[in-house]
């Protein structure tokens, strides 16, 4: 009788592997938990604090990934978006900027949460807006071509988030020092 047994190092292989899963797919059960503003054509939802955990929590590669496998998800024409929309048509749509900025994202709150032990909490809240900086950059960016420029991007989709979503990065990292007490 051959037992298969998995030594610690494949155990903690499929650990992460599970995990990186995990995060996708609340990313994109996070993309469905939205509220429309209606002098916005951007959503407000829950995705930031899950792009910013997938980078706690996996580190920066494993974020990078996890956000990755999501935007492939919807490539391949998952509706996992906020409007519902999967396909080459969400990279055209006018939150796809916040949609491509994502595994940028993670890898940076991911990579700065792991710098230096003795202000750990400060890094964590350092790389959470980071994060949200670049989720902001690349949204407004995009959005500006359907809005008439960066000033009523700004107006429209970062201005009217921009507190919300810092309480996200507050409460990610929060979680994160309680899950290491």
């Amino acid at each position: 009788m051959h037992v298969l047994t998995l030594n610690r190092t494949q155990t903690s292989t499929w650990a992460r592997v599970l995990a990186v899963l995990i995060l996708t797919v609340a990313t994109a059960v996070s993309a469905r938990i939205s509220v429309l503003l209606p002098f916005s054509p951007v959503p407000l939802t829950l995705q930031v604090l899950v792009v910013i955990l997938s980078g706690y929590l996996l580190g920066a590669w494993g974020g990078l990934i996890a956000q990755g496998l999501y935007l492939q998800a919807i490539l391949l024409g998952a509706p996992i978006t906020a409007a519902g929309i999967g396909g080459p048509a969400a990279f055209v749509a006018p939150t796809a900027g916040y949609l491509i900025a994502f595994p940028a994202a993670a890898f940076v709150a991911g990579w700065l949460s792991r710098r230096g032990s003795r202000f750990a909490a400060l890094w964590r809240l350092a790389g959470g807006l980071a994060a949200m900086v670049i989720i902001y950059s690349g949204g407004a960016a995009w959005l500006s071509g359907y809005v008439g420029g960066l000033p009523q991007a700004w107006a429209l989709g970062v201005a009217p988030f921009a507190g919300a979503d810092a309480l996200k990065v507050v409460i990610a990292s929060a979680l994160l020092s309680l899950r290491n007490r």
